[in-house]
């Protein structure tokens, strides 16, 4: 009697943990890896300069643990990145380290996030073997308000984020740096509507409260949807933004989360057409979507879709709904994109052209649109 065909390990959840210098991320990490949940987990930590030097405080540090030191993680040195994470693998394949059952990444402050989140999505290997859990962005309290200011970079990473941690609360000692934490925290929310802001001094930043942050939940292995969209959040967020227009902060006005919906089925094609004309046209802008999607051809089974800038990680469909609302929805965090333009292309491809737009024929039918979308 022939064995059965062996299934494919379940992917590895990988937690991406940002922010910008000195915010604190490896005294977080090291705080972490204390925690029994992270026992069987391996770190990759990247390192600015020839001499890594913040993986010596981390406590957990072991043959499980890379230290990738040639600059910051970004274009030009994804190949150590992905050479890191095959070389975890081969080594627990082998037998040579414990099974383990968490990555995380620790990045330079100066990195973006972005081409890292590429790699987890369309490394043709690594997109079987893990699957990204979530962005984890520490920010100082005390200096981050400047940070924010100064260094774009830290703007897009905590825009990106499925969790903040707002360190070094305790040093707050004034009412006027408490006021200006208050302040922070209502910035950070406007940037990151759909990503929990925990205090770090306060013990609220633990394994339980930044892990497990992707769209299914370990326990069950049932989607919860809602909570990985966060998409009342962003639909609130974006309704108070609107209603305090003059109170935005001018480097933030740049960066905007909204969601849109809509309770019509939604043919393949037409969802296919419309992603790809927004990657075409505002790729580098559009941050991150998430979302999923009610298909006319099987209204039954939501597609799954997340994204970060041009690049889409495959999409899969769910074998069921996994609450009662079934509409689609589509979160998306842009930088200098309004989102009325967004919707209006959207609203085309649904078949509700505005008066004077065009529809999604036309749209498709234009010499000037992307070649994948011209029949």
């Amino acid at each position: 009697m022939s064995e059965p065909p062996r299934q494919p390990p379940e992917p590895i959840p990988v937690t991406l943990l940002t922010g910008f210098l000195g915010a604190g991320k490896t005294t977080l990490l090291s705080r972490l890896l204390q925690d029994p949940d992270l026992a069987d987990t391996a770190v990759l930590i990247n390192e600015f300069g020839e001499i890594g030097l913040d993986h010596l405080l981390v406590q957990h540090f072991d043959d499980a643990t890379v230290l990738l030191a040639s600059g910051c993680l970004c274009c030009t040195v994804r190949g150590d990145l992905v050479e890191g994470l095959e070389q975890l693998l081969r080594r627990m394949d082998n037998g040579a380290i414990p099974p383990f059952r968490r990555v995380v990444i620790e990045t330079t402050g100066l990195a973006d996030p972005a081409p890292i989140l590429h790699v987890l999505m369309m490394h043709p290997y690594l997109v079987m073997r893990f699957r990204l859990d979530g962005v984890v962005t520490v920010v100082d309290a005390v200096n981050g308000a400047a940070t924010l200011d100064e260094h774009p970079e830290s703007v897009r990473q905590a825009a990106i984020s499925d969790r903040i941690v707002l360190t070094k609360t305790d040093l707050l000692d004034t009412p006027e740096r408490e006021a200006a934490a208050g302040t922070l925290r209502d910035r950070l929310r406007q940037l990151a509507p759909g990503a929990p802001v925990l205090d770090a001094a306060r013990g609220e930043a633990t394994a339980a409260n930044l892990l497990d942050a992707g769209l299914y939940d370990p326990a069950s292995k049932i989607p919860d949807v809602s909570r990985w969209l966060a998409d009342e959040a962003i639909t609130a967020a974006e309704a108070e933004r609107r209603a305090h227009a003059h109170d935005h902060n001018r480097h933030d006005d740049r960066i905007r989360a909204f969601t849109v919906a809509t309770e019509a089925p939604v043919s393949a094609a037409a969802i296919d057409m419309f992603l790809e004309l927004v990657r075409g046209t505002h790729g580098p802008k559009l941050l991150r979507l998430k979302g999923i999607v009610k298909l006319a051809e099987d209204p039954e089974r939501p597609l799954v879709l997340h994204g970060v800038q041009h690049v889409l990680h495959p999409p899969s469909q769910l074998p069921a709904w996994p609450d009662e609302d079934r509409r689609t929805r589509l979160v998306m965090i842009v930088r200098d994109v309004e989102p009325a333009v967004i919707r209006r292309l959207f609203d085309a491809f649904m078949g509700l052209p505005a008066l004077g737009q065009p529809d999604g024929k036309a749209l498709t039918d234009n010499p000037l649109a992307p070649a994948t979308l011209r029949r």
